[in-house]
């Protein structure tokens, strides 16, 4: 999966790619030549007095090196550009992937997963990209060309070149089979320390209100235990393989003297290509070397790859239609039509045969109790997920054949728990409109009951909104959250139990507005509060995931049992008769 992941996005980039192996190439052939020279130096120079001769080698050797200098320089250019473009591609590519997920593909995953995916497992994958540019290029040329270079200086010592590297090779290997496991382990791990430091930096005040925090501080230690201890095994490993290398490397560079100096005082071989052989041994047992840290580095690359390209080959399952619709009527009609909703693996299906109509202009109410279905059956407008069966029609238009972007134009929505996002009151109201108006926005506050509030924050519509709304209350959250609705001017309203933060008389003022203000937009409101929806035009009782009676809020008093039930533990006997 990885060299199938490498291929595909660092395609774009081989003229890169081209630029690094050509100075590559170019810098270890100075490397493999000065040797050579250094040999000619000690052997025509030195041994003889020659200054001249060591002089003009010596010039020889100092342009090569400047050359091999510029060339490493070139080549590391053109490598780190490489890599950072190809982390740049990928996390692109995951973000993209992750925004066109359904709910169901980003429960699947998990959010702390998907974040170190996009971040941790790119760049594991970006670093072996710039590591391979930099140095496992140039391994197999100074190895391959060390090893003949060796064996024109002296074919006898060649052996030990045969012995020395198998040696390394097989640690190497005996090591790294060790290691992949561990890398697997230790990305769930880091998984798993993200998960629980987001949701105790969430629910940081649920923590402190129970005082949890020894239990909490506890919960972290154990995550942070499990991956210290998996890294710590991982480390052993790496940390033995550099000391057996340089083990190899300095018996190898022992014996090579041993053995040479026998070579030289029998007069079979000189003192200079003794040393030409002994650079070219550690020359190839460095490209060993680099290879060696390049095998730490791929088995966790490779994990990581094989994360991402679990992202990227996820296929949402709210799939865009081949030939989507791309036009509605100016108001559209919601209708469901024996519609059901199963989660992957669930026993029972949350939402059996719902069917009903929702008219332009029109209220249509849902009302049950916790874990009816509600907020399901609501997700399944805008198409946060898919129906497994039966239809869901806007205009008469199933949803699926519908073009997303109309789909969504079409739809304001406001969560059961409201978003805000960094920024200003006014770029939060803007965001399904960018182009609205300071009016505008003054407008949809005033009908949200949010203008005297936002009035009173320092700088107004530019006051500033931390990260989630986390500086201003529930209430006020809820209430820009229902502004940044309105200001989109959408043709259907979602209201998912949005006015639960509102005390009675601020839910009733907003009601009173939002029936003047939106004109012949339909509104679909779920509540748990009886007040919420007494004067909705359609009220349908939600239990168990199946519609049990629908009607009016006189009609439903008279007729169900489940909605009497519910009115009488909210309301007096004449609180719910008026």
């Amino acid at each position: 999966m990885l060299l199938r992941l490498l291929r595909q996005y660092l395609k774009p980039y081989w003229l890169l790619l081209t630029g690094v192996i050509v100075f590559q190439f170019l810098q270890s052939m100075a490397s493999l030549y000065l040797p050579t020279l250094n040999a000619d130096i000690i052997d025509q120079g030195v041994s003889t007095g020659d200054t001249a001769y060591i002089l003009s080698t010596g010039g020889w050797m100092l342009l090569i090196t400047l050359a091999q200098v510029v060339c490493a320089i070139a080549a590391v250019y053109f490598g780190a550009r490489a890599a950072m473009a190809v982390g740049r591609d990928l996390r692109r590519g995951v973000f993209r992937q992750v925004g066109a997920f359904s709910e169901r593909e980003v429960s699947k995953f998990g959010a702390p997963s998907l974040i170190t995916r996009s971040t941790n497992d790119v760049q594991q994958v970006q670093m072996l990209v710039l590591m391979t540019c930099t140095m496992l290029v140039s391994a197999p040329i100074l190895a391959i060309g060390g090893v003949i270079m060796a064996m024109r200086q002296d074919l006898e010592l060649s052996w030990l070149i045969a012995v020395s590297v198998p040696v390394l090779l097989i640690a190497v290997a005996l090591i790294v089979r060790r290691m992949v496991p561990l890398f697997r382990v230790m990305q769930k791990r880091i998984d798993r320390v993200n998960l629980v430091l987001r949701e105790q930096l969430t629910g940081i005040r649920v923590i402190r209100a129970f005082v949890r925090e020894p239990l909490e501080s506890q919960r972290f230690e154990k995550a942070n235990a499990e991956i210290t201890d998996t890294a710590t095994r991982a480390g052993r490993l790496m940390v033995l393989m550099f000391p057996i290398v340089m083990a190899v490397l300095n018996v190898s560079s022992v014996a090579v003297l041993w053995f040479g100096a026998f070579r030289v005082e029998d007069g079979s071989m000189q003192v200079g290509t003794l040393m030409a052989f002994l650079q070219y041994l550690m020359q190839i047992l460095m490209a060993v070397m680099m290879a060696t840290f390049m095998a730490v580095m791929i088995p966790r690359a490779s994990v990581s790859a094989d994360r991402i390209a679990e992202v990227l080959g996820t296929e949402s399952s709210v799939v865009v239609s081949r030939h989507p619709v791309t036009e509605l009527s100016a108001h559209s009609a919601i209708e469901l039509d024996g519609v059901s909703f199963s989660y992957p693996g669930a026993e029972q299906p949350v939402l059996r045969g719902i069917t009903f109509r929702v008219e332009p202009g029109t209220i249509t109410a849902v009302i049950g109790s916790t874990g009816a279905g509600k907020t399901t059956l609501v997700n399944l407008l805008p198409r946060l997920f898919d129906a497994t069966e039966g239809t869901v029609r806007i205009d008469g238009v199933d949803v699926r054949e519908l073009e997303p972007d109309l789909l969504w134009s079409r739809i304001g929505l406001v969560p059961q728990k409201p978003y805000l996002f960094s920024g200003t009151v006014a770029s939060n109201l803007r965001y399904g409109k960018p182009d609205a108006t300071d009016d505008e926005l003054w407008h949809a506050l005033e009908v949200a009951q949010a203008r005297g509030f936002v009035e009173r924050m320092a700088g107004g519509l530019e006051a500033a909104i931390t990260q989630g709304g986390t500086n201003v209350s529930g209430g006020q959250r809820q209430r820009l959250a229902i502004a940044r609705a309105l200001v989109k001017r959408p043709e259907i309203y979602i209201f998912d139990d949005s006015f639960s933060a509102l005390d009675v008389a601020t839910d009733a003022r907003v009601r009173r507005a939002l029936r003047d203000d939106i004109g012949d937009a339909s509104m679909f409101v779920v509540a748990q509060r009886v007040t919420s929806i007494i004067d909705s035009d359609q009220i349908l009782v939600l239990e168990d995931g199946v519609i049990v009676d629908r009607g009016t809020h006189a009609e439903l008093l008279e007729t169900s049992p489940t909605y009497e039930e519910i009115v009488s533990s909210q309301l007096s006997a004449a609180e719910a008769a008026a």
